[in-house]
C-alpha cells in the first residue's frame, strides 16, 4: 500500500477507534466511521471489506494508544517504590492502567471496553494489544518494587474500578486503596 493509502487507512482506523470509545462498539458502522473521518463511505469499504475488518483496525488503534499511554507513564514515572511510599507507587501503576480523566471518563472507557467483548474482532484485537501494555506494566511493577505481578496488578485495578463505579465511590482513590491493601501495606 502506498504511503497516502496507508495514511488514509490509519485515519479511518483511528476514526473507528474514536467512535468506539465515544459511542460504544455498537455504533461502529462504515457510514458512521466515514462521517467521523470526514471521508466517503466508499473509502471505508475500500480499505475495510467488512465490519469485522473495521472493528479489528479500531481495536488495534485503541491497543496501540493504550501501549503509548503506558509507555509515557513509564518514561515519566518518578523514582518511587512500594517500600518508600506505597500510595505514590500505586498512583504510578494506576496512571498506566487507567485512562486520563475524571471518574466519568473512566466509566465511559470501562463501559465501552466491556461492550467490546461482544464483538469478536474487537476482543481479538484488544487481546493481541494487551501483551504490549502488560509488558510495559511489568516494567513499571518491577520499577516500583510491587509484590504483585502485572496481571494481578491489572486485575486488582480493574476490579477496584468496577467496584467504585457500581458503588459510586471515587475511582482512583478506591483503586489506590485496594492495590495498597493487596500489597499488604
Amino acid at each position: 500500500m502506498r504511503a497516502k493509502g496507508a495514511r488514509r487507512r490509519d485515519e479511518l482506523a483511528h476514526a473507528a477507534a474514536t467512535l468506539t470509545l465515544r459511542d460504544g462498539p455498537g455504533a461502529l458502522t462504515h457510514r458512521r466511521v466515514a462521517a467521523e473521518a470526514g471521508a466517503s463511505l466508499s473509502a471505508t469499504t475500500y480499505y475495510f471489506a467488512s465490519l469485522d475488518d473495521l472493528a479489528a483496525a479500531a481495536g488495534d488503534a485503541l491497543a496501540q494508544g493504550w501501549a503509548q499511554h503506558a509507555r509515557a507513564v513509564l518514561a515519566a514515572a518518578p523514582p518511587v517504590t512500594v517500600q518508600q511510599d506505597p500510595s505514590a507507587a500505586a498512583h504510578v501503576l494506576l496512571d498506566a492502567v487507567l485512562p486520563a480523566g475524571d471518574d466519568a471518563q473512566v466509566r465511559s472507557y470501562y463501559e465501552h471496553l466491556l461492550g467490546a467483548g461482544r464483538q469478536p474482532a474487537l476482543a481479538t484485537a484488544f487481546a493481541a494489544g494487551r501483551g504490549v501494555v502488560d509488558a510495559v506494566l511489568a516494567d513499571l511493577v518491577q520499577r516500583v518494587g510491587a509484590p504483585t505481578s502485572a496481571a494481578v496488578t491489572t486485575a486488582v485495578i480493574d476490579g477496584a474500578v468496577v467496584t467504585a463505579l457500581t458503588e459510586r465511590r471515587p475511582v482512583r482513590e478506591t483503586a489506590r486503596r485496594l492495590l495498597v491493601d493487596a500489597w499488604g501495606r
